[in-house]
């Protein structure tokens, strides 16, 4: 045979034994590496949170413990936040707050906010949701968090009845004031599509539609819903351009790091999209304006 045959390893019984050794050692050494970083996530050396404790400290379980939901909203979102006339706020995202706290088997409180003040009371503590027609974007899902969309609508435009613009192609120029809602999508798209166009910023859609509709302002960037009401509220002086600027999917906002609680919101979502009272809310609040409104594959 010649001295390059394969030889078996069962000529060496000691060495086989003390590569093992080896190897349960630089086993054991990399446990102890992850056992002391894990330790050390931990706070000060002491014991890794177990699922079940980590669980007991989640805005889910504080809500149930509690036997209430916080949801915070801006009730000045017609048709899905407004006041009822007698100080009551009623709308689309209000009944789908109280189904989620009826799921949930809890009360509900509202908070009524600016909403500009939404986001920062979520972040600190002071809500467990947004229910406000915020549509989940990129940029706000960088510092909080959303469940599937219940509602899609699109961005549109409000313009003055004679005003020459037909599409929102001819709207980044120096000429041309745009009335923005302060912090919506409608803001963030104007600033990123037309930065030559003149912009003048406003608390509530009221005062943007204002504008427009006195002639100061010669469009106005918001959702498809509001400018539809808009441009009946103000039918001698302005007129709707539906062509939607990008489908915007409103979603349920909450805190990063609550994987129990999407899971959920997710879940409850689907629910009321599967049992027809998603399809419901639309009938009830939105009517003829809700038609057709869905984007394309939807």
């Amino acid at each position: 045979m010649s001295g390059r045959g394969r030889t078996s390893s069962a000529m060496y019984p000691a060495r086989r034994q003390e590569r093992r050794r080896g190897e349960a050692g630089r086993l054991l050494a990399l446990a102890l590496v992850a056992g002391s970083v894990l330790a050390g996530c931990g706070g000060g050396g002491g014991e890794v949170p177990s699922p079940y404790q980590i669980a007991r400290h989640s805005t889910l379980h504080q809500i149930l413990e509690r036997k209430k939901l916080i949801v915070g909203m801006e009730v000045e979102f017609w048709p899905f936040e407004y006041d009822d006339g007698h100080g009551n706020p009623t709308g689309f995202d209000v009944d789908l707050a109280r189904e989620l706290a009826r799921e949930l088997g809890v009360e509900l409180e509202l908070r009524d906010l600016e909403w500009t003040g939404l986001i920062p009371s979520l972040l600190e503590g002071k809500i467990d949701l947004i229910i406000s027609g915020m549509t989940a974007t990129l940029e706000r899902a960088r510092t909080i968090a959303f469940s599937e969309p219940y509602y899609h609508t699109a961005l549109c435009l409000l313009v003055q009845r004679q005003s020459p613009i037909q599409s929102a192609a001819e709207l980044d120029r120096p000429e041309v004031t745009l009335a923005l809602k302060t912090g919506t999508t409608g803001h963030f798209l104007a600033e990123r599509e037309f930065p030559r166009a003149r912009k003048r910023f406003f608390k509530d859609e009221a005062a943007c539609a204002l504008e427009v509709a006195q002639g100061r302002a010669q469009a106005f960037v918001y959702d498809l819903v509001s400018i539809v009401r808009h441009a009946r509220e103000y039918p001698e002086s302005t007129r709707a351009i539906l062509e939607p600027l990008g489908f915007e999917p409103y979603a349920i906002a909450f805190r990063q790091g609550e994987p129990d609680l999407g899971r959920y919101l997710d879940t409850f979502v689907r629910r009321l999209r599967a049992d027809g009272r998603l399809k419901a809310l639309e009938r009830k609040y939105l009517g003829e304006i809700a038609a057709g409104l869905e984007p394309p594959g939807h």
